[in-house]
């Protein structure tokens, strides 16, 4: 891999991109944009698939922003059906070619379906089309490389759901970075020491890339988002030994020369009670720091508030607590369905989960199986 040490950011892009309304820290006044700009047009929403992720984050989020969700289709009907019920959807489909044959041209696709069924289904969809496409993109890279090139040759206006990006602790660092606030960015870690219920994913549980390539690829994800490309990556992916799962535990390490940290512990075992568990993200800097506690993660999938915190050297060493509104689910989903809107109509010209992009975090993935392959240096 290259080596892209992106360390600052522009102001402008980010206010474009990652803020619209105003949060403003009472203690000095700072003002923090960190949520989503919505788009001018009215674009409406036909949803490919009808599993749970649609009903707990994609749906509410819509709702929350104002979209039009005009349709949506599922391989079992009965359960478009139910969904389309209790999120008043007035059009369900039997299939992908009737959603497209009955949707007005400035339709967006929302595909939520398995890995697998993507590249036969983005061929059905209208060429030029804009499609948000569920995460991961593919469950190998040779799978990526398929989904990549049906976009390219279908002219198709693409992004993936790596909604992290958009959670308001995320978008309120990015702001707090871009600035220069903690001057510059060399240490970033993220830490998830939880019990996960993975038996609530049935059809995620049996993967048998499963921790890597269904949780921890929205921390690499995030981490590029900050920080480029790296120049290398170490990892090392575990089962635990009383389970079958594939894998439940994984720490990624990546290399972005001799004064950027930038790690992934997770530990999805930690089954000893609430009290040592813990689910952040963590941003060090010459001038100060931020931490941002993921509470959705614990006990999940009920969650605990989030929290927000930074400290500037300049204002002594001082921790303060910023509150925000939202949480990663839901409304980290408004974020990249209207990017992906505002980009279509051209209000923007940044695209920040494009396919294009977002291929680049599936190569750091397979980077890390074949690094937990390989194993260390030998003794």
């Amino acid at each position: 891999m290259c080596c892209n040490h992106q360390f600052t950011f522009t102001s402008s892009c980010l206010g474009k991109e990652f803020g619209a309304a105003i949060n403003k820290v009472s203690d000095n006044n700072m003002e923090i944009p960190y949520k989503p700009i919505l788009p001018d047009t009215r674009m409406p929403i036909v949803i490919i698939g009808a599993g749970g992720i649609v009903r707990d984050a994609h749906l509410p989020a819509y709702r929350k922003a104002g979209f039009e969700v005009s349709g949506i289709t599922n391989r079992t009907r009965a359960r478009a059906v139910k969904v389309a019920e209790e999120f008043g959807i007035p059009n369900v489909y039997d299939s992908v070619a009737e959603a497209v044959a009955s949707s007005q041209p400035n339709t967006v696709y929302d595909l939520t379906i398995m890995p697998e069924q993507f590249v036969e289904t983005l061929r059905l969809l209208p060429d030029g089309s804009a499609v948000l496409i569920q995460k991961p993109m593919g469950d190998y890279f040779w799978q990526t490389r398929e989904i990549l090139e049906v976009c390219r040759e279908k002219k198709l206006v693409a992004a993936i759901n790596c909604q992290l990006r958009f959670a308001p602790y995320v978008s309120a660092a990015r702001y707090l970075v871009s600035q220069g606030l903690i001057g510059d960015l060399y240490d970033m870690e993220v830490r998830v020491t939880i019990n996960t219920p993975w038996e609530i994913f049935p059809h995620v549980i049996i993967h048998p890339r499963l921790e890597i390539q269904y949780h921890s690829i929205h921390y690499i994800d995030l981490v590029r988002s900050f920080l480029g490309e790296p120049a290398s990556v170490m990892a090392k992916t575990l089962r635990h030994p009383a389970k079958e799962l594939s894998s439940s535990r994984s720490t990624i390490l990546f290399d972005y020369g001799n004064t950027m940290h930038a790690v992934i512990n997770t530990n999805h075992d930690h089954d000893f009670g609430a009290k040592n568990q813990e689910s952040y993200i963590k941003w060090e800097g010459t001038r100060g720091a931020i931490k941002a506690k993921m509470g959705l993660l614990m006990d999940y999938p009920h969650g605990v508030p989030d929290h927000f915190e930074y400290c500037l050297l300049e204002e002594g060493r001082e921790w303060k607590t910023m509150e925000l509104e939202g949480s990663w689910f839901p409304d980290a989903f408004i974020g990249t369905m209207s990017s992906l809107m505002r980009f279509k109509e051209g209000s923007s010209d940044v695209l920040p989960t494009s396919v294009e992009d977002v291929v680049k975090t599936m190569a750091v993935v397979e980077a890390a199986y074949k690094s937990s392959d390989i194993g260390g240096v030998k003794m």
